[in-house]
């Protein structure tokens, strides 16, 4: 092949990466822009459907734009020294147009299964090749509307509603007005009037849209202050109305945290819309943003770019994270960051009935499933290096021998060929350990509701001991072990059969037939290792819990498909009363 041949190939090799990565963004939005109609029609599976197919469509999209390579450049694609080439075209091309970023993360996702493909050396194929390096700027802002208040709050709030109204109308619109202006009033406070204080309102253009409810972002900017400025709406059966208005930092935080499913919400460009909400949330790291969004993959860009420059520049170790060791997971964390990593072992535990298929499968499963506030978004990361000095001798001799079939040392690198990580929480029995009685009261009985919130999810957590929950910032608590985890429409939940004699009922072992699905909800007290006036105070809120009849009405209600959904909110102070 001449100069000039290999010259226009590595063009038109660029070009072809750049339309697959042009055509994946087109399906994205497509899939998404169909949520609104999803509201509308009050359509909940359909927007279950959709959201699935929207995860599945960024590996698919690699994997057509990979095959379109190999069709036009057979003899070409292979020779990997083009590739840098390729690769500076690429980057000259795209690094100064809306989401080029993104379109970055594209070209090293095709480029790395080319690497695959060839078996070329793992640690030259990390997920996550060529990307640490400082953090681009926000060049293109999100589209907004501005609604400026010149004496007359109703007014502005009025004509929100219109501009963002639905096919469905409105149940009370006069009632919505009324609601949302006494928010209003109540954080600009009693001194001051909403018609003289508050000065504009900014909300993002576009409609977000999460499993059956629908939301306007925005903010509400008064004197020298301003807050965040979030509706949320709900399709009812008499109509669309406004549920929440949500105004402080930890409440739109929570809606768009680590633990919930992801939006559907057809921003352009991408980064103007997570610069938007960050500024709401300065604390919310730009991956979770980008994740939240659906933009799984440019997450996971940002989550390595993010630790890796911190890691660069921190001066200590990676140690065993805090709660007990796990037998599946060996996991470990960076004390001055805020992020564990969990490494599969090389075998469990007697009592864990599950392969490492079986492991990948479950975290696979909750990446897919809505997590209804309650767990935790998992980053899946393969052949990752990190420098060797950067582990505490313990950690690093525990590694070495108890995942020694995914972690190696080469030169002064520490291999690790797959682990997983995740934002960081308290373990739930050490905080109730080290709380005083009312935080650890509040916690516990919100590890009850967790539980339920999950079971609405058709979730059943499997191992309920308090060390697999954790206490987030917020103090919500989270499961976040996943390899017992089944559906509640799997599961036979059970009485306890009464003892036909004493020592039967003393018996250590079952005296009756227990299968591999039943479940004895009268039994889970035991997994609450905690003095007696925290477990009085979870009984009187959760007692329900440990009946068989309280699960079976759930499993009921999944097999009618008629859960109801769990609400996105924090505080229940943000809801309106039911209609």
């Amino acid at each position: 092949m001449s100069t000039t041949d290999t010259h226009l190939w590595i063009r038109q090799a660029a070009a072809a990466i750049h339309e697959g990565f042009v055509n994946y963004n087109n399906n994205f939005r497509r899939i998404t822009q169909r949520a609104r109609a999803h509201f509308e029609t009050r359509d909940w599976a359909g927007a279950r459907t959709d959201l699935s197919e929207r995860i599945e469509l960024y590996e698919k999209s690699v994997s057509r734009t990979l095959a379109t390579l190999r069709k036009q450049f057979p003899e070409q694609v292979d020779l990997l020294p083009r590739w840098q080439a390729i690769r500076a075209i690429y980057w000259s091309r795209v690094d100064d147009i809306p989401d080029g970023e993104f379109a970055k993360t594209f070209f090293n996702s095709v480029h790395r299964d080319i690497l695959r493909d060839l078996h070329v050396d793992p640690t030259q194929v990390s997920d996550t090749a060529d990307v640490v390096r400082a953090e681009a700027p926000l060049r293109y802002p999100a589209r907004q509307h501005n609604y400026v208040n010149w004496s007359n709050v109703r007014a502005i709030v009025r004509r929100l509603l219109a501009d963002f109204q639905f096919k469905t109308p409105y149940l009370d619109v006069e009632a919505d007005v009324d609601f949302i202006c006494a928010e209003i009033a109540r954080v600009v406070g009693a001194d001051d009037s909403p018609d003289e204080a508050v000065r504009r309102l900014e909300m993002m253009h576009d409609v977000f849209y999460q499993s059956s409810r629908a939301f306007v972002v925005g903010k509400m900017f008064w004197e020298t202050h301003n807050c965040p400025f979030v509706l949320a709406f709900e399709n009812t059966d008499e109509g669309v109305r406004v549920e929440a208005v949500l105004t402080s930092s930890d409440d739109v935080s929570v809606l768009f945290g680590f633990t919930r499913s992801y939006f559907m919400v057809d921003v352009e460009p991408v980064e103007g819309a997570v610069y938007f909400i960050k500024a709401m949330m300065p604390r919310k790291p730009l991956d979770e943003l980008y994740t939240i969004l659906g933009r799984a993959r440019q997450g996971k860009t940002e989550r390595y770019r993010s630790f890796f420059h911190h890691l660069s520049a921190c001066d200590d170790q990676f140690i065993h994270a805090a709660g007990d060791p796990g037998l599946v997971m060996l996991v470990f964390t960076l004390p001055s960051y805020d992020l564990v990593f969990k490494v599969i072992r090389d075998s469990f535990g007697y009592t864990k009935n599950i392969s490492h298929d079986g492991v990948k499968t479950k975290y696979k499963f909750v990446f897919n499933h809505d997590r209804a506030g309650r767990l935790i978004d998992t980053q899946e990361f393969r052949n990752i290096e990190f420098p060797v000095s950067k582990f505490a001798p313990e950690l690093l001799e525990e590694l070495l021998t108890s995942t020694s079939k995914t972690v190696r040392i080469e030169g002064d690198q520490l291999v690790i060929d797959h682990l997983y990580s995740e934002r960081r929480v308290t373990p739930l029995n050490l905080y109730l350990r080290d709380y005083d009685f009312e935080d650890a009261r509040l916690a516990l009985l919100d590890y009850g509701q967790a539980i339920k919130d999950l079971a609405m999810t058709n979730i059943f957590a499997g191992d309920l001991l308090l060390k697999n929950f954790g206490v987030s910032r917020h103090g919500r608590v989270i499961f976040y072990d996943y390899d017992e985890l089944c559906l509640v429409t799997e599961c036979q939940f059970r009485d306890v059969p009464e003892a036909d004699n004493l020592d039967d009922e003393m018996s250590a072992d079952n005296w009756f037939y227990v299968g591999p699905r039943d479940i004895f909800p009268q039994e889970f007290i035991r997994f609450l290792a905690i003095n007696d006036e925290l477990k009085a105070a979870f009984l009187e809120t959760h007692g329900d819990m440990l009946t068989a009849d309280y699960w079976r009405d759930i499993k009921q209600l999944h097999l009618t498909n008629s859960a109801p959904e769990v609400a996105p909110y924090y505080r229940l102070g943000t809801r309106r009363g039911a209609v």
